[in-house]
């Protein structure tokens, strides 16, 4: 179904995408978030391909600009034009310009990544394009992906589990999920070598405790400087790094992804060499993922400590992102979605799945990761229940995702029970997710 600007909730998201684009890249937010983020602008695209589709070429090949030279696409691209006082942390901060050899010396960047949502992206738009334009897309994007895809199963899975490992919490997207709490707990912050600094999210929210804590972030910011210190070399740094998590969650959207990678590469005429490489890390993903299921859940890997980390949240059903799961985990899979930890829970509001459960110690409705439902995340196992075949759970997700948009409007984030908007208001992959889901 085509954009349809006469419909009130798309014309509205499509505003909002038109009032944060900076005229080079969208922003994540009008204020909050005034730079390009990595997989906010992958979402971003695929919304905007409804509305203007060489828009959002344009933006994922402005995102490409600032890829680093062993394939990194850096989480952040600051916007030259926006003062270093909007956000922190700002580009001098992580300085990757002179610390790091890999990074571009053109564009400020930051220094570490997020989930590889790039190549389903791209999928999508080839997809709404015209058959004349599909083989030209492919062209254009299909290498930097590669590379992308390239140094993600080598610098960041020396094991060679297919499972990814990230050294930040920002690099799972869910920066401050209980899921990190004991591997940052365990890091012991120097105060007297942390740079002092000032944050700068909590003057764009309306309540602060919606956010992560001050001592959130103090680690945070250590484990920057750490990396920073390494040259953002995680290869070379890998085994006295202070955060480091086989992430099942990032893994599984990569799985996915290598399999969008793999559309784009025959489209693109890629040799079969790239294309048996490509099978492995798809197979091996699976296979890392199959390895990290315990009782009925998917569980992250605390590489340092060697434990499983246990905590009920909606990575819990992580193979479902990457498709083709076997029987037994699909009917676990279903178990857990429908289960008061998930959508079952009788104090929702509507069908949506909590960032984490509300039967665990840690949830809390209104701060970030700890409990709030994310229209982006809705969007992702929307998708994803529809590749597996599950089309009456995934059109649930749908309308219910559609009516919590409508009744709290283009929030970041919503609490699960009341239903209010959270985070930032007029958030770019919220419209995104709109347009897609009004699309589909």
């Amino acid at each position: 179904m085509p954009y349809d600007p006469a419909n009130p909730l798309a014309a509205r998201a499509a505003d909002i995408l038109r009032a944060n684009d900076t005229g080079s890249s969208i922003k994540a937010a009008p204020s909050l978030y005034p730079h390009q983020w990595s997989w906010d602008a992958a979402f971003i695209s695929i919304g905007l391909g409804h509305v203007d589709l060489d828009r959002a070429l344009a933006e994922m090949r402005h995102l490409l600009q600032g890829q680093w030279r062993n394939g990194m696409i850096p989480h952040i691209q600051y916007n030259p034009d926006v003062s270093p006082e909007s956000y922190f942390p700002d580009a001098d901060r992580w300085g990757t310009r002179y610390a790091s050899k890999d990074a571009p010396q053109a564009i400020a960047t930051s220094g570490i990544t997020q989930p590889p949502v790039h190549a389903i992206a791209i999928r999508q738009l080839i997809d709404i394009a015209p058959g004349s334009r599909r083989g030209e897309i492919a062209r254009e994007f299909y290498q930097p992906l590669l590379a992308w895809h390239r140094y993600l199963a080598s610098a960041r899975d020396p094991e060679n589990s297919g499972l990814v490992t990230i050294v930040h919490p920002w690099e799972s997207g869910m920066d401050n999920s209980p899921r990190w709490d004991a591997a940052m707990a365990r890091i012991d912050v120097p105060k007297d070598d942390l740079p002092p600094y000032i944050r700068r999210d909590l003057t764009h929210v309306t309540d602060p405790s919606q956010r992560p804590t001050n001592d959130d972030y103090d680690r945070f910011i250590w484990i920057l400087e750490v990396l920073k210190r390494n040259n953002y070399r995680v290869d070379a740094a890998y085994g006295k790094l202070p955060f480091r998590v086989k992430d099942v969650f990032f893994s599984a959207i990569l799985v996915t992804a290598n399999e969008s990678l793999m559309h784009i590469a025959t489209l693109a005429g890629a040799a079969l060499e790239d294309l048996d490489i490509i099978e492995e890390w798809i197979l091996n993903g699976r296979r890392g993922l199959a390895g990290r299921w315990e009782d009925g859940r998917c569980l992250d890997l605390d590489v340092i400590s060697g434990e499983s980390i246990d905590v009920n949240t909606l990575a819990a059903i992580s193979p479902i992102l990457a498709g083709q799961v076997s029987p037994s985990v699909r009917a676990a899979a279903l178990k857990y979605w429908h289960s008061e930890d998930m959508v079952g829970h009788p104090y929702l509001k509507w069908q949506l799945p909590p960032s984490t459960s509300l039967h665990a110690p840690q949830f809390n409705p209104t701060r970030y990761w700890r409990g709030p439902v994310w229209p982006v995340i809705n969007w992702l196992f929307w998708y994803a229940w529809q590749r597996i075949g599950e089309f009456d759970i995934a059109d649930e997700l749908r309308r219910d995702a559609l009516a919590q948009v409508e009744y709290a409007g283009f929030f970041e984030y919503m609490n699960p029970i009341t239903g209010e908007g959270l985070g930032s208001d007029a958030q770019s992959w919220t419209a995104a997710a709109v347009l897609d889901w009004l699309a589909g």
